[in-house]
């Protein structure tokens, strides 16, 4: 459980970290100030101290509360509501994502997080690095969450651009990967691809609200860069719907490719079978049995076991080397 908070006053940033029970009152200290409360595992005092101390509205703080919320903008009276996800691609493939809500009125940005998957220090950066655009008011920190967010979306959406090539190269290689695995990776990318577009198309809509003057939230002056955030949503939602139609291509490609070598080593194992088959049918017909050297004794016995067993062995290794069991 962590609390985070910022105060700003005429465009500048005059404190921060103090009690989330203070940002009222130091909001009530001259209009021109706004703020940025951040609850990363709230308990249940804090989530009461949204309703009774900043009046936002139950319905809101109970979509807050109950995690697996859609990405959505809802509005309020006095308020409105945003959640959304942020996504990360991990080193071992996975995609990680992790469900960050925001509380929104003209003078305080509320954000809710029940972990530290979003580093909320990426977004301190993001505000201190474009402080000259803190005299647009709250405005100006919700274009630094959503393009945070957005941004890491871009970011998973690219590396797993990186990782289907990569699969591809390997699906073409003289002596790829076994076909499971091939097959395992190019189901993982889709599951990847499926959860991120959920998590990216509803921040189409999300954006596009924003922009509306009914909101009364984004600014003329902040226009163009929520423009430009909308740009990358939609860049991401296109570029995500073409990766899933590319995965369909490589999962048909792979099954294709397990067929053609299928087919291969059938055709040799039989070409094989046909070859020993022939005098193996002819001495069968007539009967004819090759005696050894010597009379029959136990050493032939064994002698004969060995070298069965020995080229069954040597068969099945050659077999299992080339992948054909």
């Amino acid at each position: 459980m962590s609390v985070r908070s910022r105060l700003y006053r005429d465009g500048e940033l005059i404190a921060e970290d103090f009690p989330a029970t203070e940002v009222a009152s130091r909001l009530n200290e001259t209009e021109r100030s706004f703020a940025w409360l951040d609850l990363c595992g709230p308990t249940a005092q804090q989530i009461a101290l949204l309703t009774e101390e900043f009046g936002m509205h139950p319905l809101a703080v109970e979509d807050a509360v109950q995690q697996a919320q859609r990405a959505k903008l809802d509005r309020y009276d006095s308020h409105l509501f945003l959640n959304t996800y942020m996504a990360e691609l991990h080193p071992d493939g996975s995609l990680n994502t992790a469900e960050v809500a925001a509380f929104i009125n003209q003078r305080v940005l509320i954000t809710v997080r029940y972990d530290e998957r979003f580093d909320i220090s990426q977004l301190l950066v993001r505000w201190d690095e474009n402080i000259e655009m803190a005299k647009y008011g709250v405005s100006f920190l919700i274009y630094g969450l959503v393009d945070a967010l957005v941004d890491g979306h871009f970011e998973a959406v690219q590396q797993l651009d990186q990782s289907l090539v990569e699969l591809q190269n390997t699906m073409f290689r003289p002596h790829p990967e076994s076909y499971a695995q091939l097959q395992e990776r190019t189901f993982l990318a889709r599951r990847n691809l499926v959860r991120l577009r959920q998590v990216a198309l509803p921040m189409r809509e999300v954006v596009n609200s924003m922009m509306r003057p009914t909101m009364h939230l984004v600014s003329a002056p902040m226009l163009p860069y929520f423009q430009d955030v909308y740009d990358h949503v939609l860049r991401v939602v296109e570029w995500t719907e073409s990766l899933r139609d590319l995965n369909n291509a490589m999962l048909e490609t792979n099954l294709m490719l397990q067929n053609n070598t299928m087919n291969q080593i059938v055709k040799q194992v039989t070409s094989w079978a046909a070859i020993i088959a022939v005098p193996t049918a002819i001495t069968g017909f007539f009967g004819q049995n090759v005696a050894f050297p010597w009379e029959h004794t136990l050493t032939e016995f064994i002698v004969s076991t060995i070298v069965t067993i020995g080229i069954a062995v040597g068969l099945f290794v050659e077999f299992k080397r080339r992948q054909w069991i």
